[in-house]
């Protein structure tokens, strides 16, 4: 299947692959980087004024740079979220990241429905063999159709390959 037909989907040999995650600005390591800085500035305002005379700003820059570092680990903890679906090897794989916790499902293409959850503009249902899945949380709600659309598009060009064995229940892993 040609990569031309697929608007969110990379196809590489016999595979496809969609890959949708979160739109970040910053990486977690950048973010690292910028609250240091703050750490610095902020705290050598905080010294020039306590050498002059002001204690109590001191204490107050120091609540500040904590409730900046608990913002910015909690985002920093969900910048890496994601969803991946891969078509390939007679399976249909959906591997979902949130928050440090991973989960993984699988079916057998031939055995799937994805269909919206409510209406057009829901989370998707990817569903077989007494499993289901929701993805496109990193997709613009009017784009999720077409995201489940291409994926049914995929599923049925898929060729039916003998009945193999499936994971029967997703597996999920702490990460770090």
């Amino acid at each position: 299947m040609p990569n031309s037909v697929f608007r969110f989907a990379t196809v590489s040999g016999q595979g496809i692959r969609w890959l949708l995650r979160r739109n970040c600005s910053v990486t977690p390591s950048q973010l690292g980087w910028l609250y240091a800085s703050l750490c610095l500035v902020s705290l050598l305002i905080g010294a020039g004024f306590w050498w002059h005379g002001a204690p109590l700003v001191m204490p107050f820059a120091w609540v500040e740079l904590a409730a900046v570092g608990v913002a910015f680990l909690v985002y920093a903890r969900h910048a890496a979220d994601g969803e991946t679906i891969e078509l390939q090897e007679g399976r249909l794989v959906v591997e979902l990241e949130n928050g440090g916790r991973w989960e993984r499902t699988e079916f057998l293409p031939h055995q799937v429905r994805v269909e919206p959850e409510v209406s057009d503009r829901s989370l998707i249902t990817v569903s077989g063999q007494g499993r289901s899945v929701k993805v496109g949380r990193f997709v613009r709600p009017e784009l999720r159709a077409a995201l489940a659309r291409e994926i049914r598009m995929a599923l049925r060009a898929m060729p039916e390959q003998g009945h193999r064995a499936v994971y029967s229940k997703p597996m999920v892993w702490p990460m770090g």
